[in-house]
């Protein structure tokens, strides 16, 4: 099934009747804005494919420095969750009692 001339000016027809024609200019344009936008974004996940696959190499072909890796210190972070927990209650108490808390916070 193609389309010959007599479809092709209907549809144009159509176009100009649903849009009209101050408003055609603005609607290709954004169109063409988003169709860059696209095509960007198709090329930056090209890219990052690429990146990807060699994971020893940078973006300009150089070798990236070695990554250490992480340890996370378990205690450092339950003694934090414990001295904000502490704060919490000690505003809450203070709240409760009406009293400025000890940190001199409000």
């Amino acid at each position: 099934m193609s389309l010959g001339p007599l479809e092709i000016g209907l549809i144009i027809l159509a176009i100009l009747l649903l849009f009209g024609y101050k408003k055609l200019p603005d609607a290709s344009r954004s169109l063409g804005r988003s169709m860059r936008i696209f095509k960007g974004e198709m090329k930056g996940m090209k890219d990052d494919d690429v990146r990807a696959k060699d994971p020893a190499t940078t973006s300009r072909g150089e070798l990236a420095p070695p990554v250490p890796p992480v340890t996370p210190d378990y205690e450092a972070e339950a003694r934090a969750a414990e001295a904000r927990a502490a704060e919490a209650r000690a505003r809450a108490d203070a709240s409760r009692t009406g009293t400025t808390p000890v940190d001199g916070t409000r």
